[in-house]
């Protein structure tokens, strides 16, 4: 009678513990195309906050919750649902253990949300629905903003201040990894981007630019040019940081390959001078030829072009062959009812548009102080630059740094890539929205979008 009895207690708690460990799948989409579309949170009249996967999915599995109607609340940074009778945007759902749904939301933005490019638990949601089980993250749990250069035929990719699982303190000097050089490379959720980072021994992540000095190290302008020898050189500014952003030290550095790291070649400026520091070519490169002259300039700005030198290394490397480019600091919204002040952001050639873009954050948007980006165009990277178009929006979220990405395009693609840096930080009052926070996100732009024909430079 007593096996007996523990038998049934046995097979009792394996129903609950089965139950328990079967979530309601909710699956998010554009309602425009069925695109899955991460960040996207719903959010319970109690206040549990579930937020969309790359793949879209959402894992419900509140126990006293379930076999019920349920109001969520959604919110997804440019893409809602209509509001209800009362001003509530949000969906009535009944939850059951190894249920699912689908929730289609309408895209309010220009730009297209593709998915998280760092951090972990890209799939997390999925893999508690027995989906994407194979999918094996990085080992970086977030990290601040990136650099990208082609070199030795792979995409170099280049992360600042980067945070690990076993502590809140990281990696400090410059994490990096390598992806094929791909036209292919993935433009549509779910987004599945394996980066090979540079590691120890042990497989932890490693910084790549353990300059001297104390603090941090931070790089800017990387790029890839040509010697006069024909060689391939890896080559950026880096900066050394005191607390709490203080630069104190300035100058070049080159990747030495045996090594795999960065190496301080030229030291430029340093705070004990008490000199100001010089203009340097930081921010994000632009290989650009001067079709009057037939000369191969490279020049540099963060977004719109402030330094320039010839495309060669020994030209970068010689800070007298550096000359200084003037571009405004403010453009004019396409409706001409206000003034947008650039903050970061990057541009590029659109062999589309026959045009230089560019894609930059606003300084004191309305969304939030560093969440608008836009949009705006000229025939010539040194300008003069269009009308800007708002392309995108974070309600109370900060999303800087944004970095254009031609080398994971083909020429001849009518859309953009860019990514930024997702986080609460110089927002006040901001919900770190889990997983994703201090992440890079990438979004898509199409470039024959009726809304961005304001922008237009004829």
């Amino acid at each position: 009678m007593k096996t007996r009895l523990f038998s049934l207690f046995l097979l009792a708690a394996s129903l609950c513990t089965l139950e328990a460990a079967e979530p309601y799948q909710i699956r998010v989409v554009d309602n425009e195309n069925g695109w899955p579309v991460p960040l996207v949170e719903l959010k319970t009249v109690g206040n549990i906050r579930f937020v969309s996967d790359n793949a879209g999915v959402i894992a419900f599995d509140e126990p006293d919750l379930m076999n019920q109607e349920v109001w969520f609340d959604i919110a997804g940074h440019g893409y809602t649902v209509p509001k209800d009778g009362f001003g509530y945007r949000g969906v009535r759902l009944k939850p059951t253990p190894g249920g699912e749904t689908t929730v289609k939301v309408e895209r309010e933005s220009i730009a297209r949300r593709i998915g998280r490019l760092t951090g972990n638990g890209l799939f997390a949601e999925s893999k508690k629905c027995g989906l994407m089980l194979d999918w094996k993250d990085s080992g970086v749990i977030g990290c601040d903003s990136v650099q990208t250069a082609i070199y030795g035929g792979r995409v170099f990719w280049a992360w600042g201040d980067t945070s690990l699982p076993g502590y809140p303190l990281g990696i400090f000097h410059t994490t990096a990894a390598t992806t094929a050089l791909s036209p292919k490379f993935p433009a549509e959720p779910p987004l599945q981007v394996v980066f090979d980072l540079f590691r120890e021994e042990g497989g932890r992540p490693r910084g790549v630019a353990k300059l001297p000095g104390e603090g941090p190290t931070w790089i800017s302008g990387t790029l890839t040019l040509k010697d006069k020898n024909g060689q391939e050189r890896l080559c950026t500014v880096y900066n050394k940081i005191k607390p709490p952003l203080d630069a104190y030290e300035r100058g070049l550095s080159v990747w030495n390959d045996e090594k795999k790291e960065f190496e301080r070649t030229l030291m430029l400026w340093e705070k004990s001078s008490g000199k100001p520091s010089p203009l340097l070519p930081d921010g994000h490169p632009i290989f650009w030829k001067d079709e009057k002259t037939g000369t191969d300039w490279v020049l540099f700005g963060d977004p719109l072009p402030r330094l320039k030198c010839r495309a060669t290394y020994e030209d970068w490397l010689n800070p007298n062959a550096w000359e200084k480019v003037e571009s405004p600091r403010t453009l004019t919204s396409a409706d001409g009812e206000e003034t947008v002040r650039l903050h970061t952001g990057s541009v590029q050639w659109s062999q589309y548009r026959q045009r230089w873009v560019t894609v930059f954050v606003q300084s004191g948007g309305k969304s939030s102080y560093l969440g608008d980006l836009w949009y705006a165009e000229a025939k010539s990277p040194l300008g003069p630059w269009g009308k800007a178009v708002r392309v995108l929006s974070h309600d109370r979220y900060t999303f800087y740094n944004p970095r254009l990405h031609p080398e994971l395009v083909a020429a001849d693609e009518p859309y953009l890539l860019f990514e930024g840096t997702y986080t609460m930080t110089f927002e006040n009052h901001a919900f770190p929205t889990a997983r994703y926070d201090y992440n890079q996100i990438l979004y898509r732009l199409e470039l024959d979008d009726p809304k961005l024909k304001p922008a237009f430079v004829d």
